[in-house]
């Protein structure tokens, strides 16, 4: 799963890698620590000109108070193994709760960089994984819903992130899981109404190991309230070698310093 994600590029970068505008931009502030139930910016398949922000955790619309979906799995019910090597049906086109969204209710996650750990330590054992060659921010691709509240009848929105199978670099740390990061070709196309299904669902798959990779962090992060760049400094080797750098070089260079 991607249940915590890094957003700290400044909203002015924001805006212009995705030409889109915020609309309310009082809201921005960097987040080391995306977790659940926190409102973050996206782009969604009905405003794909507009910075908005929703909360992630995805609520369908006829969903109950306490459901939340934080990941739709691009496979659905198939490849319960979690294989890397799967390359069959996209189940999420027939999951009851994500098959409206899937098709209609699209939108991009914008982020620097996702935090997992090991399948069975999670994120007592937090891994910072980026993308390589300093390309942040990005879009992970996102499905979204409203939902409203009946006491209040006030709506909220919400999103979850889709994922599929692991690359060799979530392998390596042992998690069974990435997000979909979608080729910035590729973005105006998942917010499009008019792309056929057939297109989307060859978009749900594992970014290229080699333009990745991943370090450890400090496991202070598995707070949800935890804040700040020091979250964010790595405590052991990356999991592909690179260029030794400063650390204060590396944060700015890897996807994790506001510009």
């Amino acid at each position: 799963m991607c249940g915590r994600y890094v957003q700290v590029s400044k909203l002015e970068v924001l805006e212009k890698r995705f030409e889109a505008e915020a609309t309310q931009p009082e809201l921005w502030q960097p987040n080391a620590n995306v977790a659940p139930g926190t409102r973050a910016p996206v782009v969604t398949s009905d405003a794909p000109k507009s910075i908005q922000w929703y909360q992630f955790g995805f609520r369908p619309s006829w969903g109950t108070a306490q459901m939340m979906f934080l990941n739709a799995r691009a496979e659905g019910d198939h490849n319960p193994e979690n294989d890397p090597g799967y390359r069959g049906a996209k189940g999420i086109i027939q999951k009851p709760s994500f098959r409206k969204a899937i098709r209609s209710q699209r939108c991009l996650v914008l982020a620097d960089a996702f935090i997992e750990g090991p399948f069975d330590r999670k994120l007592s054992e937090p891994y910072l994984v980026y993308l390589k060659d300093k390309e942040r921010p990005f879009a992970m691709a996102g499905i979204w819903d409203s939902w409203t509240d009946p006491n209040t009848q006030r709506a909220m929105y919400s999103f979850a992130i889709i994922t599929t199978t692991a690359n060799e670099v979530l392998q390596h740390i042992r998690h069974p899981r990435s997000p979909v990061i979608l080729p910035q070709s590729a973005e105006a196309a998942w917010l499009s109404p008019d792309t056929p299904l057939a297109d989307i669902t060859d978009l749900l798959a594992p970014w290229p190991s080699e333009g990745m990779n991943a370090y450890p962090i400090s496991p202070a992060i598995k707070r949800p309230t935890a804040q700040g760049l020091e979250l964010l400094q790595p405590i052991g080797p990356r999991v592909t070698p690179e260029e030794e750098l400063r650390l204060t070089s590396h944060i700015e260079l890897q996807g994790a310093k506001p510009r």
